[in-house]
């Protein structure tokens, strides 16, 4: 099994970006992990990884990208377009938006009500990465005669799912192409896994078993004055050290624990502003890298 650890980080800066994927490169991680977020300080991930795919021929590109209150077609396009510039390194992972905020008048739609049209968008997209003259009507869209050019390198472009509720397991074992949840234990990613598997087998399914990951917000000094209480709510029941590390130290024990459990792909995320990311990264990379392999 293979085990990588990618990067995840949020800039506004053509600088930013810049320092964040060569402190990635040259500290040894697998890769670099843009979020869409509409309504939070961030580069757009499709154009922030298109300027990567230039300046470094072998880093990987990854993305949790907004599959909701987007026209499928262009999505499935823009996604192609960024697997050929980049020569096929870019990963995937769709998402139906934060459920705070003002990101669900962002979006458009309530993530609560995303799941179906990610599931939808996922058939038109993939009819369209196979080369196909694709007729459609469904929850993402009407579309008629419609085909796409360039086609994505890999054959096919994976789209992992993320989600813990129960619909997002069963739609993960229906449509997607691997797991990568956040916010999770590791007792609770065993129990999403067995549902998940139970579900594909049921549909005439397998999920590779090097396709789950989990996506980690780490802290380096210990939890700042009223965070427990602030993310009490998201962690349902979990205690907090299981599920958000708060040392550089504690990050490799909890993912030996998930690797326990069958989980090999890790997006490491600060949940702490960065000043500099050199810095950060051979400080975490110290403390984490050994698991790689």
């Amino acid at each position: 099994m293979k085990i990588r650890i990618g990067i995840g980080g949020s800039v506004t800066t053509l600088e930013g970006l810049r320092s964040l994927g060569q402190a990635i490169s040259t500290h040894g991680f697998d890769s670099i992990w843009l979020p869409e977020v509409l309504g939070q300080p961030a580069i757009d991930p499709a154009v922030g990884l298109s300027y990567l795919a230039g300046v470094d021929e072998t880093l990987k590109l990854g993305t949790t990208m907004l599959f909701t209150g987007v026209n499928p077609v262009a999505l499935a396009k823009r996604l192609a377009s960024l697997d050929q510039v980049s020569g096929g390194r870019l990963l995937v992972t769709a998402v139906p938006g934060l459920t705070t905020g003002s990101e669900p008048s962002a979006i458009g739609l309530s993530p609560y009500f995303g799941g179906p049209v990610i599931e939808d968008a996922l058939t038109v997209m993939r009819a369209l990465w196979r080369g196909e003259t694709l007729n459609h009507e469904g929850p993402s869209g009407t579309f008629t005669d419609v085909s796409i050019t360039p086609l994505p390198i890999q054959d096919p472009l994976e789209v992992w799912l993320a989600g813990m509720a129960e619909k997002s397991l069963l739609r993960c074992a229906r449509v997607g192409d691997g797991w990568l949840p956040t916010m999770c234990s590791p007792d609770q990613v065993a129990r999403g896994r067995e549902v998940i598997e139970k579900a594909a087998t049921g549909v005439g399914r397998v999920i590779s078993d090097e396709h789950y990951g989990v996506s980690i917000g780490y802290l380096p000094h210990g939890y700042p004055d009223g965070f427990v209480d602030r993310v009490a709510p998201r962690l349902k029941g979990q205690h907090v050290t299981e599920v958000i590390p708060s040392r550089y130290e504690d990050v490799a024990p909890l993912l030996e624990r998930f690797l326990e459990q069958g989980f090999s792909k890790f997006v490491l995320r600060p949940l702490l502003p960065v000043l500099d990311w050199d810095e950060e990264l051979s400080t975490l990379g110290q403390a984490v890298l050994h698991i790689q392999r």
